[in-house]
């Protein structure tokens, strides 16, 4: 039963045919893990606070600084230094103090991740890292664990969306798409926004598909990037999808 409170809150929302109050009643039993506060965290996190998810989880283990504030939109200069997750909790507490929300202040790992979904009830998992090595560790663990999970990544110009909804049998997962590669010293560096640049905007919307992708699973909505590869190319506006198959051969997935 939401409260007189929640209901002038979210009445905006509720009003619509999709969500009404049994939606809103959903989203506010979800507990949603976030992975990486930064240019996709932050906007992904402010929406999905605001839409009131009731328990957020907070994961990472950097400091602002003050090159993160071109596209981190959680932080202002004031927080440079600061611990991301631990700054990214208060402001968004700030935004809506009818939801809980906590900070965990260090990078995930396959260990960390393992004990703490099962442990915390996480019902869904937002990968905004900008990271292989991490993005194929929450891949394999919530498929291991069966947490749905919602991906994104920005280089430059460029988006990529992707869900899985790893409750279902038989499904695609990220290795499937992107095989993991063994590391060697001969190899390139893995490009990111740091190597190649961004452009803020971009990575707004990705951020922000990220948070409506999870509203809709949360609710039982049907979701447009689940198993499909959705790219976004920020100078000519435009939107491509890519049906992702199972790979037989995945590391991860695959039946052998």
């Amino acid at each position: 039963m939401l409260s007189r409170k929640q209901l002038q809150r979210y009445s905006r929302q509720i009003m619509l045919s999709q969500i009404g109050e049994s939606g809103q009643q959903k989203l506010a039993g979800a507990k949603v893990m976030i992975v990486g506060l930064g240019g996709l965290g932050s906007p992904a996190a402010l929406y999905l606070a605001a839409a009131g998810v009731g328990e957020l989880h907070l994961v990472d283990g950097d400091r602002v600084e003050i090159s993160n504030l071109q596209r981190q939109v959680l932080y202002k200069t004031n927080h440079r230094g600061k611990e991301k997750a631990q700054v990214a909790a208060q402001q968004l507490m700030a935004a809506n103090p009818e939801i809980r929300v906590h900070a965990h202040c260090q990078m995930a790992d396959t260990a960390w991740l393992t004990a703490q979904l099962p442990e915390l009830g996480i019902d869904l998992v937002l990968d905004c890292t900008d990271n292989l090595d991490i993005r194929h560790v929450i891949n394999r663990v919530c498929r291991e664990l069966r947490v749905p999970v919602v991906m994104a990544s920005v280089r430059g110009f460029s988006g990529q969306l992707v869900s899985f909804d790893f409750r279902a049998e038989g499904g695609p997962c990220y290795a499937c798409l992107f095989p993991p590669q063994l590391r060697d010293s001969d190899l390139p560096e893995v490009e990111n926004c740091s190597t190649v640049g961004v452009i803020g905007p971009a990575l707004g919307m990705m951020g922000s598909a990220q948070a409506l992708e999870a509203i809709k699973l949360l609710v039982g909505l049907p979701l447009s990037s689940l198993n499909r590869l959705q790219l976004f190319e920020a100078e000519s506006l435009e939107w491509r999808a890519l049906a992702l198959p199972v790979n037989s051969a995945c590391p991860v997935c695959g039946q052998k």
